[in-house]
């Protein structure tokens, strides 16, 4: 999936949508410590009141929240696994029973919880729909288009929620006029921040991908292995943040340690260079720029890197990586500022303007100059300029 088509779902999460509609949801409460399914419920989605929908398809926007490989990853599931989810969620998709459709859900509950314990009570919630989407816009004079021809996916997507303790606290009574305690012991779903989540099946080309899962991490960059692996049964996936760390680790294996910061710019430049051109040719999200190592070799050296040659490049990837074969989606590398951190000050610079950056030593002393066209004013007063020789 790419990030358009996952906005476009993500705003269909509306009340009164002609194109979703959410037949059932179905709540499974759990125990904390023990994993206790203390209570499970299934009913029409359009039984809830309309405030408590209001609340379900607000944490379902949630799980379809976020920057593909940073809170949002495209998973493709294992082969050859033995009662897989792949197939208990598909099995579920087709159920025409309430009953089988609850069973199948209530097996991927029992995996969730079998290797891991929370300190608090959750509640897992599974909804089955059907997603649709215009195949082309409505034209006003003919009247045509719009709803008259549907692309039309069926979809189960999953939220896993923490209960929080409501906190004492003093009310005054309206009726009785007076101050008291308030001490409702009922805790409270927390439905805005989602632990974790899912939706089966994910869409490529606006047609439904069964191979593929798109899976949401709570927090950006922080993937649950063992929920990957052992509950969806898929197959593992680097982060985005892991990616600019193996990336940065391979440039240190060809450059070295020490560099120029001319170069360093350079190459984000070029990188971004290759990012831009893909953009402007319209070319699909999926399709963005792949880099592997004779890439990244080609790259050093119109950077400036000297000694540069693909065989270096080939075994910094093996090295770090342990796969020479691996490719760096070039969008996720560019940072769009890179930390310059001293014990005097912190500083934030955009990748193109490391180039006005000089390291110095001067009478002894380390020092850092930027090359800047304004002049600098702090605190309301504008500062005096010096020589430096």
């Amino acid at each position: 999936m790419n990030q358009k088509d996952i906005g476009n779902i993500r705003k269909q999460f509306k009340l009164h949508n002609e194109n979703l509609k959410i037949r059932e949801i179905f709540n499974v409460y759990v125990k904390k410590e023990s994993n206790e399914i203390y209570h499970h419920v299934s009913l029409p989605f359009q039984m809830l009141e309309q405030e408590a929908q209001e609340l379900f398809l607000a944490n379902f926007k949630k799980v379809l929240t976020g920057q593909l490989d940073a809170k949002l990853f495209d998973l493709k599931f294992q082969r050859d696994v033995d009662d897989s989810t792949q197939m208990v969620l598909f099995n579920g998709l087709q159920a025409e029973a309430t009953e089988d459709w609850n069973e199948a859900m209530l097996s991927i509950v029992e995996r969730m919880y079998a290797h891991t314990v929370y300190e608090f009570d959750t509640m897992v919630t599974f909804i089955r729909g059907e997603y649709r989407k215009p195949t082309r816009k409505r034209d006003l004079e003919s009247e045509e288009g719009g709803n008259d021809e549907v692309y039309s996916s069926e979809f189960i997507l999953c939220s896993l929620n923490k209960t929080d303790q409501q906190k004492k606290a003093l009310v005054f009574d309206y009726i009785h006029k007076e101050f008291r305690p308030y001490n409702n012991v009922d805790p409270i779903i927390n439905l805005a921040s989602p632990l974790t989540g899912f939706m089966f099946p994910a869409f490529i080309d606006n047609a439904a991908d069964v191979n593929h899962i798109l899976f949401y991490a709570g927090k950006g960059n922080h993937l649950d292995v063992g929920f990957i692996e052992e509950v969806l049964h898929c197959e593992d996936i680097i982060t985005v943040e892991e990616n600019k760390e193996s990336f940065e680790a391979i440039l240190k294996t060809v450059i070295g340690d020490q560099v120029n910061p001319e170069v360093i710019s350079n190459v984000y430049e070029e990188i971004d260079k290759l990012v831009q051109e893909s953009e402007e040719e319209g070319k699909e999200e999926s399709e963005t720029p792949m880099l592997d190592y004779k890439d990244i070799g080609r790259i050093l050296e119109v950077s400036g890197v000297e000694n540069v040659d693909a065989a270096k490049v080939e075994h910094a990837f093996k090295d770090v990586l342990s796969d020479e074969r691996h490719e760096f989606k070039a969008k996720t590398l560019v940072p769009k500022k890179i930390k310059i951190n001293t014990t005097l000050a912190d500083l934030k610079i955009a990748p193109k303007d490391l180039k006005n950056v000089k390291y110095i030593m001067y009478q002894g002393k380390r020092c850092l100059l930027l090359e800047i066209e304004d002049d600098v004013v702090v605190e309301g007063f504008t500062l005096e300029p010096g020589t430096l020789f």
